[in-house]
């Protein structure tokens, strides 16, 4: 199965994934293209470490792509449209072992944005 890889794009044309992989220092980002592409190869096969489901009946359907490099982690969170597209929708730096609720949020809000976008056209 062929997967592909989307970057949620927000109204104003903002890419917030590329924005956050743009901020990142030269060897961390080059880790998290590194794991998209592993997540484009193998799909919903890729696990943990890699991938994890997010806890929660409000966030269900919506995943991590986990990056770490040394010390430094980074998330990124997307979810699976029409079977064989992931939707990268937005990422932050780690720094606590819990995620940041306003995080979760605005993955659930690119989220909900995108589907009624698509469901518009």
């Amino acid at each position: 199965m062929e997967w592909k890889i989307e970057y949620y794009q927000k109204e104003n044309e903002n890419i917030p994934v590329m924005e956050f992989l743009l901020s990142l220092p030269p060897k961390l980002r080059a880790k998290a293209y590194r794991e998209i592409e592993l997540l484009h190869e193998h799909g919903i096969y890729l696990k943990e470490p890699y991938v994890k489901a997010i806890k929660g009946e409000q966030y269900k359907e919506l995943y991590e792509l986990r990056i770490k490099l040394g010390s430094d982690a980074s998330r990124i969170f997307y979810f699976t449209y029409n079977k064989a597209t992931f939707v990268l929708l937005n990422g932050f730096l780690k720094k606590t072992n819990k995620t940041p609720k306003t995080e979760l949020e605005r993955a659930r809000r690119y989220k909900n944005d995108y589907e009624k976008r698509c469901m518009d056209e």
